[in-house]
């Protein structure tokens, strides 16, 4: 389990995967690299390539204790990391199951792919690629959230942004830096809508129909969901894209109980 943009492990993450590990599930939670806890520099950035490969790695890591069965590992992301466990529950035989949370998979769908040469590409450069960014593929370093777009432009525009990170970033002791440079490079279209029809694991994919975020575009998420060929649940959730990352609150309730239930149903 990690977090999307920028947020860290205490910002209601925490509380799902204390509800999974309540029900029986070991859980891994981790910040990205280069955010909160964790190491990695320069900090504060965001490339979604580093940030699959951190899944495999934390498959990896899994795979290696004891008391854990290798063979029944699930992939769990929100927002931007919700679209990464796509791709990588894609290309990594290893997962058993993925949760996607109000996945960022875009602001348009991917284009199309009917040889698969585009997916290919992708899962090349996800295993083996370079994936530095070069020019014209960072943006940034700027504010993550912003109260004011028309003097102060943040990465992430809407005021439901703002409210939701003001109130649980700004806590003490979370981590969090309202900082961040985004890097996308490139070198291979980064897309869960590319990945999504290559996904044979059973999925979880909770939508927000009245989502604010524009790369969380409800529309592009459900044409992902539609195209993976594996068992799937769909759940279209009220609240926008943040409104079930407050804690406490019924629509927390909702989604962290229908996750636990999907996961437990698949791993135990």
């Amino acid at each position: 389990m990690a977090h999307g943009t920028s947020a860290t492990i205490t910002m209601t993450t925490d509380s799902y995967a204390e509800v999974f590990q309540e029900a029986g599930l070991t859980v891994l939670l981790y910040d990205h690299r280069n955010f909160g806890v964790s190491g990695g520099a320069p900090r504060q950035e965001i490339n979604p390539w580093i940030q699959a490969r951190g899944y495999r790695d934390a498959v990896t890591f899994v795979q290696s204790q004891g008391g854990v069965d290798r063979d029944r590992i699930a992939l769990w992301g929100d927002s931007y990391s919700g679209a990464e466990v796509v791709v990588v529950a894609a290309v990594d035989d290893r997962v058993t199951a993925v949760v996607a949370q109000v996945p960022a998979c875009g602001t348009e769908l991917p284009p199309s792919d009917p040889d698969g040469s585009l997916f290919a590409l992708l899962r090349e450069t996800l295993l083996e690629g370079d994936v530095g960014g070069g020019p014209g593929d960072t943006l940034g370093p700027m504010p993550v959230v912003s109260a004011d777009q028309l003097t102060t432009p943040s990465l992430l525009p809407p005021i439901q942004a703002f409210r939701w990170f003001i109130e649980y970033g700004g806590r003490h002791g979370t981590g969090w830096h309202n900082v961040a440079t985004r890097v996308v490079p490139k070198t291979a279209p980064f897309h869960a809508g590319i990945a999504a029809r290559h996904l044979h694991r059973p999925l979880l994919m909770l939508i927000a129909p009245q989502d604010e975020m524009p790369h969380a575009n409800p529309d592009v998420s459900r044409a992902a969901f539609e195209a993976v060929p594996a068992t799937k649940h769909l759940i279209e959730i009220d609240g926008g894209h943040f409104g079930l990352l407050y804690f406490p609150s019924d629509l927390f309730d909702t989604s962290s109980r229908a996750q636990r239930d999907f996961l437990v149903q698949i791993l135990m």
